[in-house]
């Protein structure tokens, strides 16, 4: 079960202890992927993308350093292309937590879309 659930988290990201911290009390297996060490490659990103039913623009992590370093005018002339290798990158660009499982990828944690699909799979 525990592959069946793949979480990127960075281990200084208060909004990824809280996921993490909701999947092992509600027992759900899980494995984690340090996203700054080992960020979402472009495949994947272009899977995960499509699965997430979001922009990519959605999976820019628009509070952090990284994000400010490019400024916002370059990332808003930035193609969609070019948006996936920043993020491939850079794992500090990418919205965290990002949950990945089935045909369905979180972007960022929200404990009542966690609620959802996990009560869908008991």
């Amino acid at each position: 079960m525990a592959k069946d659930v793949l979480v990127l988290s960075y281990s200084g990201c208060g909004t990824c202890k809280k996921a993490l911290k909701w999947l092992q009390e509600q027992g759900v297996a899980h494995q984690v992927r340090p996203i700054v060490e080992m960020p979402p490659t472009v495949a994947e990103l272009k899977q995960w993308i499509a699965r997430s039913g979001v922009s990519v623009r959605k999976w820019l992590n628009t509070s952090g350093q990284s994000y400010r370093a490019l400024g916002k005018a370059k990332v808003d002339a930035a193609s969609d292309a070019e948006l996936v290798e920043w993020l491939s990158a850079d794992g500090k660009l990418v919205k965290r937590p990002v949950l990945v499982t089935g045909d369905t990828v979180l972007v960022g944690f929200k404990p009542e879309a966690y609620e959802q699909l996990f009560a869908s799979r008991g």
